[in-house]
């Protein structure tokens, strides 16, 4: 007699609810596009932010910690609400609440930013927190929705796990390369919460279900309206700043640059030999010291602003050919439309990193190398270390010398750390900046601010650049030698392997920067 074998039914995972499900491709496309709105959200509020917190490393890690936060609280309580309530119910408010949130998002940083500044990180925490909690949540309502048999369980979390990630990826991707160069940071996060609001209304007339979609769209549209009326805005959004240029009531052709609330660059259109800025003056007080009045000079300048020393060298010295490494391609646009660059002959400006630049230059190829380069009021690590100061020190040539302006507060970390570095690399380094910041004054408390470092592989010769800084009346003085090297104290020389220019560095005194 045969033997018969009967197969036993694949268990039904209880709660699911039967032949409502989702079909696989919208499955994909809710958890796909929720995924990549988390990641646009994170990163623009970071360009968002920056005007206010400044670009810092502890800026960046704040976003990236409440945003990992809302993921995971996102994750566990849509996942709890999906064993509770129809999953069918929770996807159009989790997507038309977060596009509404989106979408005044600008509007609201901004206001609070201006009107409410000891708020601002709150509000700021929650603009992240809310809308990537519940879009995070819509990877495990949608897992709720396609899992009716315990058989696929695996197929069916493995696949949207998958496809959540590659949301993530195509969000960070899509956002760094494609639309912030593009679009204002405002526009970027309306039209995303447009597009949220409107696959709410999707999901709820496929499901007939939450029908507060009307509601989210009219929030969408004050976010819009409100971004044209708040404070805060920009005239140039560019790839890595929010850009303003500010004309000068008192001086016909001044204007200053303005990136993310700081004031980097002032440059006169008509009058490229004023310098307003006292650290500027000193940077042309030292080199105007150190080579022969009106002698040509080949230069390389580690970024660019408002370009106000190129200018100058090409103003003052007839013939100079100034190199300039700028990363921001949107600070040159500004540079030529709005600050007469097209004028300014002998300055080649190239959209570069300025480390990466530096390698590109020929060995002893030029007598000034001009550090002033800064990601809001921090010098970029990479252009700090031994590693970096190696590559000047290559490119100079023996008479050659760098110069760079630095900010710090405080007890002046960063600064000191900075000096010991290029003290480790170049036979001969001074300090520029007002006496108590550099130990010349001990009766007084350094306030900190701008200082200029100086460092060559021939002697700076001390007497020649006060008396330059006294005859442009920037009241700063020159320490070196034992001087230098006791302000420096026990600093650590900073490389590639160890640079925490963030951590050091104290960007703001008690008493505001100069």
């Amino acid at each position: 007699m045969g033997c018969v074998t009967e197969s036993s039914p694949s268990p039904v995972v209880q709660g699911a609810p039967p032949g409502r499900g989702l079909g696989p491709r919208a499955a994909a496309v809710l958890v796909f596009g929720s995924s990549a709105a988390v990641l646009v959200v994170e990163i623009v509020a970071l360009r968002l932010l920056a005007p206010y917190l400044g670009l810092t490393l502890e800026t960046s890690t704040m976003v990236i910690g409440i945003a990992l936060t809302a993921i995971a609280l996102g994750s566990w309580l849509g996942g709890r609400m999906a064993d509770r309530i129809d999953p069918r119910r929770l996807l159009g408010p989790s997507l038309g609440v977060s596009g509404a949130v989106v979408a005044l998002t600008p509007a609201v940083l901004r206001a609070t930013a201006e009107w409410a500044p000891a708020v601002l990180l709150s509000i700021a925490s929650l603009t992240i927190l809310v809308p990537g909690a519940l879009l995070s949540a819509v990877t495990p309502i949608v897992t709720k929705l396609r899992l009716t048999s315990l058989a696929e369980t695996g197929t069916v979390v493995g696949r949207l796990s998958g496809v959540g990630t590659a949301g993530a990826i195509a969000g960070t991707v899509l956002t760094g390369f494609v639309l912030v160069s593009r679009l204002p940071v405002s526009g970027i996060l309306i039209g995303l919460g447009t597009l949220l609001v409107a696959g709410s209304a999707l999901v709820e007339w496929r499901t007939r279900g939450w029908s507060g979609a009307p509601a989210l769209a009219l929030a969408v549209v004050a976010g819009g309206l409100a971004t044209t009326v708040v404070p805060g805005g920009c005239d140039a959004e560019t790839r890595y700043h929010c850009a303003r240029v500010v004309a000068d009531p008192d001086r016909d052709g001044g204007r200053t640059l303005v990136l993310d609330g700081v004031r980097h660059s002032y440059v006169d259109v008509e009058d490229p030999t004023f310098l307003e800025f006292t650290y500027v003056r000193a940077i042309a007080s030292v080199v105007d010291a150190a080579f022969p009045e009106g002698e040509p000079l080949t230069a390389h300048h580690l970024g660019g602003g408002g370009l106000t020393f190129p200018r100058y060298l090409a103003a003052t010295r007839p013939g100079t050919h100034s190199v300039v490494s700028e990363i921001d391609s949107g600070v040159v646009r500004i540079d030529r439309d709005r600050l007469g660059l097209g004028s300014a002959a002998g300055v080649d400006v190239r959209v570069e990193d300025g480390r990466l630049g530096l390698r590109r230059l020929e060995t002893g190829s030029r007598d000034l190398v001009v550090g002033d380069a800064f990601g809001g009021v921090s010098v970029p690590w990479h252009l700090t270390t031994a590693e970096a100061m190696t590559e000047v020190r290559r490119v100079l040539d023996e008479d050659g010398l760098y110069v760079a302006n630095l900010i710090d507060h405080g007890d002046l970390a960063f600064a000191r750390a900075e000096a010991a570095t290029l003290a480790e690399v170049f036979e001969h380094v001074a300090l520029v900046g007002e006496p108590a910041d550099i130990g010349l004054d001990p009766a007084a408390a350094p306030e900190g601010g701008n200082l200029v470092v100086l460092a060559s592989g021939r002697p700076v010769d001390p007497s020649e650049a006060q008396e330059a800084l006294d005859a442009r009346q920037t009241g700063w003085k020159i320490a070196a030698g034992d001087d230098l090297a006791s302000w420096i104290g026990d600093a650590r020389v900073l490389t590639d392997d160890y640079a925490p220019v963030d951590q050091l560095l104290q960007p703001y005194g008690s008493r505001g920067g100069r």
